[in-house]
């Protein structure tokens, strides 16, 4: 089943920038907190653009995987 960020109201979204992304104002992304089941990310620089919508498991395999030696 595909899911979409147009299949969920993110206006009210607790959006948060990456720990990495330092205060210069370069290439960041946000992540959505609060949203239960997935993981809204975004380019910080576009706040009213598009998001990119995963499912929880996705993310947090995806992040594991970053994580991995």
């Amino acid at each position: 089943m595909k899911i979409s960020s147009s299949d969920y109201n993110l206006a009210a979204a607790n959006w948060q920038k990456s720990s990495y992304s330092g205060g210069s104002g370069g290439d960041c992304l946000e992540v959505a907190t609060g949203n239960p089941g997935i993981v809204p990310v975004r380019d910080s620089k576009v706040t009213g653009g598009p998001a990119l919508v995963f499912r929880t498991a996705a993310w947090s395999a995806f992040v594991a995987d970053l994580k991995r030696p």
